[in-house]
Parts: C-alpha cells; sequence; structure tokens
C-alpha cells in the first residue's frame, strides 16, 4: 500500500512540474500560431496616413522578440509586444509597451472567419479606453476590419 502511494505522489509530482510547462507557450508561439504575423491595414493599396489608415506590422525577431511597427505615412514607430494571450473566444489580448508613449497600451483583436482582423478593444494602462466593445469611444463608430498585406 505504502509503494503504490508513494508512486501515485511521484507521477502527481511529475504531471505537476509538467503540465504547465507544456501548457506555457512562448509569446513568439502564441502570435505565429494564432495568426497575427505580417502586416494589417484597412486598405493595403492606400499609403499609409494618420488619417486613412496606418499599415500595421508585427514580426518575430532573431533573438525571439517580437515587434509591432507602425507605419502612418509621415510617421513611424516601433515597439516591444511585451505579453499576448488567447482567451476562450478567441481573442487575441496584446500588450505593447511604446517607448515614445512612455506607458503600455493593451489591445484585444479578433480575427474574422474571411482572415481579416478587428479591433475589439484598445486601452492604457490606467484603463482608459479608447476602443471600447468593437466601437471608437469618441465616436461610437465600430472599428474597420483589416486586411493582411502580401
Amino acid at each position: 500500500m505504502t509503494r503504490c502511494m508513494s508512486r501515485w505522489i511521484a507521477a502527481a509530482l511529475l504531471w505537476a512540474a509538467i503540465a504547465p510547462a507544456a501548457g506555457a507557450e512562448t509569446l513568439a508561439a502564441t502570435v505565429e500560431q494564432w495568426g497575427l504575423l505580417g502586416s494589417w491595414a484597412v486598405d493595403c493599396a492606400a499609403r499609409p496616413d494618420r488619417d486613412k489608415g496606418a499599415l500595421l506590422t508585427y514580426e518575430i525577431r532573431q533573438d525571439g522578440r517580437v515587434m509591432y511597427r507602425r507605419n502612418f505615412g509621415e510617421a513611424r514607430d516601433e515597439s516591444e509586444v511585451v505579453s499576448a494571450t488567447v482567451n476562450a473566444e478567441g481573442l487575441l489580448n496584446v500588450m505593447v509597451y511604446f517607448p515614445s508613449l512612455r506607458q503600455a497600451r493593451e489591445f484585444g483583436l479578433l480575427l474574422l472567419k474571411d482572415g481579416s482582423l478587428r479591433a475589439i478593444y484598445n486601452r492604457s494602462e490606467r484603463g482608459e479606453y479608447t476602443i471600447r466593445d468593437g466601437k471608437y469611444v469618441a465616436t461610437g463608430a465600430p472599428t474597420p476590419t483589416q486586411q493582411r498585406c502580401e
């Protein structure tokens, strides 16, 4: 009986040690498996413009860091994605640190059945939303879908 119990305890300890590691994915693996990598825009044929639509690019660097580049035409920046998780509904929750703003922002992205991407929320680290429930807070207009640009 004691031998059986000690085997069971050893098996339980081994499972407890391995299970979290097996379920844990790297940040790079999460964004790659979800389908975020590449460039996205409302209109891939249009030149990037702050008012008419930016070109947003997500990439994995050789050192494993996930980077987020924004091209607004006259202005560009690059920031590091510091976390990404997928919730039960398939929403990708991404946190990006913007050095130029000296703040992190969190946004939720939904990959639609047609392969397009839509922002569902965008908030500052203080909880101030610019997008909530798929709508711009300032205007109430729905966020546009973004297409993957080749």
